[in-house]
């Protein structure tokens, strides 16, 4: 049995990592399943179970299945229903590039929003064809061209906040007026007082 665990991340619907988890029953092994179902006050059984989940090779893997598929009982990787409540809400925000690395080689595991986008830049720098994203986020070929546009567009926006920030940087004007393209206007650009 492996001591720890791979850094490729599991493919969806993939339940073979059970086949090496710590809780798993086996003839060497009795492991009874409500020991990761204590109550809040059973904190002889809450030990146990995490005492068990410290020698798992699999527990990281465990955890994140519990978070993707929104499991929100029992213990589960190490934690408890109380200490996987704040990651729950943090999920969406989770950006791997283990995950990321491993949709761009085409592997089908479960992806975060901040992963997705990551996928789209990374698939944008690397001219992956729209047709290869749409394959690969399992989405039309529509979808991955509005995708890159956006991509494109974000890409082209910080290019030029950038170089505002440059021009700002080496002392240019800005002045009240905004930015160092735009000079304050001279006295007759403003008009005659009435």
């Amino acid at each position: 049995m492996p001591t720890h665990e791979p850094c490729t991340p599991r493919l969806l619907g993939d339940q073979s990592w059970h086949e090496h988890a710590a809780c798993r029953t086996s003839r060497y092994r009795d492991v009874d399943p409500d020991l990761f179902f204590p109550e809040p006050d059973e904190m002889d059984r809450i030990h146990a179970a995490k005492a068990l989940c410290a020698q798992c090779p699999v527990r990281r893997t465990c955890l994140d299945a519990a978070l993707e598929n929104g499991d929100r009982e029992g213990i589960r990787g190490g934690m408890s229903e109380e200490e996987r409540e704040p990651l729950h809400s943090k999920l969406e925000h989770r950006l791997d590039y283990a995950r990321v690395n491993a949709t761009l080689a085409g592997r089908d595991v479960h992806l975060t929003k901040s992963e997705r986008r990551a996928v789209v830049r990374a698939a944008y720098q690397a001219d992956v064809t729209p047709e290869r994203l749409a394959w690969l986020l399992k989405i039309t070929e529509e979808h991955a061209d509005k995708l890159y546009r956006r991509t494109r567009r974000e890409i082209r926006n910080r290019s030029v906040e950038g170089a505002q920030l440059d021009d700002t940087e080496r002392g240019a004007d800005t002045g009240v007026w905004g930015t160092a393209t735009s000079p304050a206007p001279r006295q007759d650009d403003l008009g005659a007082a009435a």
